[in-house]
């Protein structure tokens, strides 16, 4: 079964994505997810002048061959282009595989081990009255549990507020489901911590205090805060009883998370940008993490993020797949199968993708009772629409970036 035609398809319905469309001999074709929030022609050009020109004449049926060819010949390794693109041929590789065997790729990874994936949705709200109707909504869509982010005192725009209408990205998706802005440059946004620490932990004391003890909540800060800072918050958050503290500390400085763990036991998910194993093993091993973020679309595959989830099953550590939609639809269906057919599956960040998006992008996948199911259509269950692809070319958009009041740069 050869690779005879590869095409890197970009397009921007609701926002840029960009797909990779491998097409067999005897006409089977699979689909990859290549997107790479705000540097999406990175990639495009990594795939078109390095990648498709070797994928020609190669055994489509050979996955972990051509993954390790990839990721070994080019010297170069790692990072969040040359990963990017080789997730995209591995998942292509997987739903084509899927589809010549008449089955569901969650069924060649070894079948499923739940009925569904437990989701979670994105609350958000500039006051605690619209906090509360953005959580009754998402309870009302049928999610079991909830990241929660709220608006801080102080500051114009933060990151994930879905009301913080003059930073809204472009299409028709709400700026929590992408802050990405078309334009030329990137939007500044502020940022101050100290009173970010003071206001979180009364927001989860009247979140609880309105929806009870029962329901999952989630809260992302988005590597704003230095460790001792996130060790205060999460000790915090302690009496709120989170499902997660996401990013506390960048994690480049892994050591840092050290600190963090002293200091707290609100337990801790990291990685949605990580982009390989070696990024996650030490945290692993120094069982410094809870949950896996790694997103197939940025981890290099399904073939190397289902490595990284078995090495973190041996310390009980979860998955919490990274699913916003700057993940294609291609690649949440990916997600979506490896979710299901992995022992230590924790949760999936869901994102509800525009109709325009899912015009493009024709998806099996169902929603029902707060849990995902890939479907069971042979291979990923996603087949892209040419046409309709062709309608919303490419524009360019960057994601914001944050400066304090003294106009220092900081993390976004």
């Amino acid at each position: 079964m050869i690779i005879d035609k590869a095409e890197v398809i970009v397009t921007s319905p609701n926002r840029n994505f960009v797909t990779l469309k491998l097409t067999t001999d005897d006409g089977l074709t699979g689909l990859g997810d290549a997107t790479l929030n705000g540097r999406e022609l990175a990639v495009v050009a990594y795939l078109t002048e390095h990648v498709v020109p070797l994928l020609l004449g190669r055994d489509a049926h050979r996955i972990e061959d051509t993954w390790q060819f990839l990721y070994r010949s080019a010297y170069w390794r790692r990072g969040p282009v040359t990963m990017a693109a080789i997730a995209a041929v591995d998942v292509a590789l997987w739903d084509i595989k899927g589809k010549a065997a008449g089955m569901p790729v969650y069924q060649l990874l070894g079948g499923a081990s739940r009925n569904g994936l437990l989701a979670y949705g994105h609350a958000s709200g500039t006051d605690l009255p619209s906090l509360f109707d953005s959580v009754r909504d998402h309870l009302e869509q049928g999610f079991k549990a909830i990241r929660i982010q709220t608006a801080i005192p102080g500051l114009k725009a933060v990151y994930g507020i879905a009301a913080q209408s003059s930073f809204t990205g472009g299409g028709e998706e709400r700026y929590d489901h992408e802050p990405a802005r078309r334009g030329a440059k990137p939007v500044e946004e502020d940022w101050e911590t100290r009173p970010y620490l003071l206001h979180l932990p009364k927001v989860f004391e009247a979140v609880r205090n309105e929806f009870g003890p029962e329901i999952p909540l989630l809260h992302d800060g988005h590597h704003r805060m230095t460790p001792i800072q996130a060790a205060k918050l999460g000790k915090a958050l302690e009496p709120y009883d989170l499902f997660w503290l996401e990013d506390c500390t960048p994690a480049e400085n892994q050591e840092a998370l050290r600190l963090v763990r002293q200091h707290t036991t609100t337990p801790l998910a990291i990685g949605e940008i990580f982009n390989t194993v070696w990024d996650f093993k030490d945290i692993i091993r120094d069982q410094l993490i809870d949950y896996v973020r790694g997103a197939v679309t940025h981890m290099g595959g399904i073939t190397a993020l289902k490595k990284t989830l078995d090495y973190a099953a041996l310390y009980q550590i979860k998955s919490g797949m990274h699913g916003p939609t700057d993940i294609s639809p291609v690649g949440m269906a990916a997600a979506m199968h490896l979710g299901l057919a992995i022992h230590n599956f924790g949760i999936q960040e869901y994102m509800m993708h525009g109709a325009r998006t899912n015009e493009v992008f024709q998806q099996s996948f169902t929603w029902q009772d707060g849990l995902l199911h890939p479907g069971d259509r042979p291979g990923l269950g996603v087949e892209l629409d040419l046409d309709e692809a062709g309608k919303y070319p490419y524009e360019q958009a960057y994601l914001p970036y944050n400066r304090l009041s003294d106009g220092t740069v900081h993390d976004w």
